[in-house]
C-alpha cells in the first residue's frame, strides 16, 4: 500500500439535509413547554415575528392565520427616519403621523392590552407562589446538631470533615479513616478521627456515619428494643443468610426457633438501611400533556393538541413594506430577507409539527382502543414502523414525534412511547404484548402458595395455561426486571420446624 499526500478530484453522491429540514425535525421533537420557550426566544431574536392575537375561546383548529395583503406603495411619511438635530420638530411630527397611520404596529404591538398585562401578572404570581424552599441537606442537618456538643475546635473540625464525606445515604465514603486523613497523618490524628466518628454516629438520624450495612443496622439497635440480643446476632453473623432466606440454616446455627427468628426479622424491618436517603431532594419535572384524547358522541376517540399557551405567529407587515421600499439600502434589505425567511421557516415548521403530531397520535389511539376502554393489560403490540406506514412518514419521523411527549387519556397521563411494545405469539396464534405477559406474571406470583412458591420453570407452565408461551429465560428476565425475588427467596417458612418441607426451587431459578 502506497501512502502519499496530494489533492484529487472525486465525484460522490451525498444526502445533505437542508437547514429548513433540520429545523423542522428539531421543532417536531420539542415538547410543548420547550416549544413555547423556543418561540419566545425566536421572537426576541427576530423582529419580523409578531404574535397574532387569537380569541382564547376559539379552538386552535378554527383559528387561521390571516392572509398578508400585498405591499402598498411607500408613502412619503414612511421613508427612513433620520434624526436631524437642526429640525427636531419635523422628526416628532413624522413620529406622530406614523403612530396615527400604523396604530396596530406602534400601539397594540408595543403596548400590551390590560387583559394581557393582568394575565401575565397572574401567571408570574402563581409561579412565584408555587416555588418551594430548598430543604436542608443531610450535611446541614448534622452540622446543626454539633452545636449540642461541647467540642474542642480540632474535634469539631474533624466532625465536619467526616460529615462532608458522607454519601447521599448517610454512609462514610471510606471504610478506613487513614484514607480520609492522608498518608502524613499521625497516630494522634487517627485517634482524633475515631473520636469524631463516634460523635457523628451519635447524631440523628440513627445509623448515619456507618461504613457498611452491618454497622449501620447495629448503630440503630438500642438495649430496650424487643429481641435486642437476637438482632445483634443476626446482623453480625447472618445478614447473607437473611438475604437468601435461609432461615432453617440460621435456626440450626443459632439455636433460635423459627418463631423467634420471624419475630426478630419483623423488628429488623423497622430499621432504616439508608438513613440519609430522606434528605435527598427528588426533582420531579412537571408533566404537561401535548395531546388530549376525548371521546365524541359516536364513541370514537379523537385527539387534539394542547396549544392554549402557544403563541400564534405571523409576519410583520411593516417589514414587508420596508423590504419593498426603494429607499431601503441593500444591507438592510438583505437583513430583512434573512429574517423573513427564518420567520417563515419557523411558522411552517410549527404547522408541520402540529399536523404530523395529530396524525401520529390519532393512529396510535386508533390502534390502542382496547387499552383506553379496558385498561393497560389489554394493550396491543405496536411498533413504530406500523404507525409510520399508516401515516405515510419515515419511522424516524414517528420516533421524533413521540419523543418526550405526553398524552392525557381517560385512564391517566402516559408518555406516547408507552403505547409501543413488542409481543409474542399465544397458543391461538395471536400476538400478545410483552406488557400483558408481565402483568400476567405478576398476577400468578401474587396468587401462588408462599410456602411452596413457583420456580421459573413452573411459571412458564402457568403462563402456557393462559395461552402465553415464552421461554424460561424470558420469565427470569421479566421477574428480575420487576424486582421479584427467586422462589427460594419468596418462600415463607413455617414457624414449626416439623412443617418445613424440602425446597421446591428449581436449580435454574436464581
Amino acid at each position: 500500500m502506497r501512502l502519499s499526500l496530494g489533492q484529487e478530484m472525486r465525484q460522490v453522491q451525498k444526502q445533505i439535509l437542508a437547514p429548513r429540514m433540520i429545523q423542522s425535525m428539531e421543532i417536531l421533537q420539542l415538547p410543548i413547554l420547550a416549544l413555547q420557550e423556543r418561540i419566545e426566544q425566536e421572537m426576541q431574536e427576530n423582529p419580523v415575528l409578531e404574535q397574532l392575537e387569537v380569541d382564547p375561546d376559539q379552538m386552535p383548529e378554527e383559528a387561521e392565520l390571516p392572509e398578508v395583503s400585498p405591499p402598498e406603495p411607500i408613502a412619503e411619511s414612511e421613508r427612513e427616519l433620520v434624526i436631524d438635530e437642526s429640525k427636531p420638530e419635523a422628526d416628532f411630527e413624522r413620529l406622530v403621523e406614523m403612530d396615527e397611520q400604523w396604530p396596530e404596529h406602534f400601539d397594540e404591538q408595543t403596548r400590551p392590552s390590560r387583559n394581557r398585562i393582568e394575565e401575565e401578572s397572574e401567571r408570574h404570581h402563581d409561579a412565584m407562589a408555587n416555588l418551594t424552599d430548598r430543604p436542608p441537606t443531610l450535611q446541614d442537618y448534622l452540622r446543626s446538631q454539633l452545636a449540642w456538643f461541647d467540642l474542642d475546635p480540632p474535634l469539631r473540625a474533624m466532625c465536619e470533615r467526616i460529615i462532608y464525606n458522607l454519601d447521599s445515604n448517610g454512609y462514610l465514603t471510606t471504610k478506613n479513616l487513614q484514607d480520609l486523613l492522608g498518608p502524613e497523618a499521625t497516630e494522634a490524628d487517627l485517634a482524633l478521627a475515631n473520636q469524631a466518628l463516634a460523635v457523628v454516629q451519635k447524631l440523628d438520624p440513627p445509623g448515619v456515619g456507618a461504613r457498611d450495612l452491618r454497622e449501620c443496622l447495629l448503630l440503630q439497635l438500642s438495649a430496650g428494643m424487643p429481641f435486642y440480643e437476637e438482632l445483634r446476632t443476626l446482623i453480625t453473623n447472618h445478614l447473607e443468610d437473611i438475604k437468601e432466606n435461609r432461615l432453617p440454616a440460621i435456626a440450626k446455627k443459632t439455636g433460635y426457633s423459627l418463631q423467634t427468628i420471624h419475630a426478630a426479622l419483623q423488628e429488623l424491618r423497622k430499621l432504616n438501611p439508608k438513613p440519609g436517603a430522606d434528605f435527598q431532594e427528588e426533582f420531579v419535572p412537571p408533566v404537561t400533556p401535548d395531546i388530549y384524547v376525548e371521546r365524541d358522541e359516536d364513541g370514537n376517540y379523537k385527539v387534539r393538541l394542547e396549544e392554549g399557551q402557544l403563541p400564534r405567529l405571523t409576519i410583520s407587515s411593516y417589514y414587508r413594506r420596508l423590504l419593498t421600499d426603494p429607499q431601503t439600502n441593500e444591507q438592510t434589505r438583505e437583513y430583512i430577507k434573512r429574517k423573513l425567511n427564518s420567520a417563515q421557516w419557523l411558522i411552517d415548521a410549527i404547522s408541520q409539527r402540529r399536523n404530523t403530531l395529530l396524525r401520529v397520535a390519532q393512529a396510535i389511539v386508533d390502534h390502542q382502543k382496547n387499552f383506553l376502554e379496558k385498561g393497560p393489560e389489554y394493550i396491543e403490540p405496536l411498533k413504530m414502523q406500523q404507525i409510520a406506514q399508516k401515516v405515510g412518514v419515515h419511522v424516524t419521523t414517528v420516533s421524533r414525534a413521540v419523543d418526550d411527549k405526553w398524552i392525557q387519556t381517560p385512564r391517566g397521563i402516559f408518555p406516547l412511547k408507552r403505547f409501543f411494545c413488542g409481543g409474542t405469539l399465544s397458543a391461538d396464534g395471536d400476538e400478545v404484548a410483552w406488557d400483558t405477559v408481565r402483568l400476567k406474571l405478576q398476577e400468578i406470583i401474587a396468587n401462588e402458595d408462599k410456602h411452596n412458591p413457583l420456580s421459573d420453570e413452573e411459571l412458564v407452565k402457568e403462563l402456557a395455561k393462559h395461552g402465553i408461551h415464552v421461554a424460561r429465560r424470558t420469565v427470569t428476565k421479566y421477574r428480575k426486571a420487576l424486582r421479584i425475588p427467586s422462589s427460594r427467596q419468596r418462600r415463607e417458612w413455617s414457624a414449626v420446624m416439623g412443617k418445613v418441607s424440602p425446597s421446591s426451587s428449581s436449580p435454574h431459578d436464581s
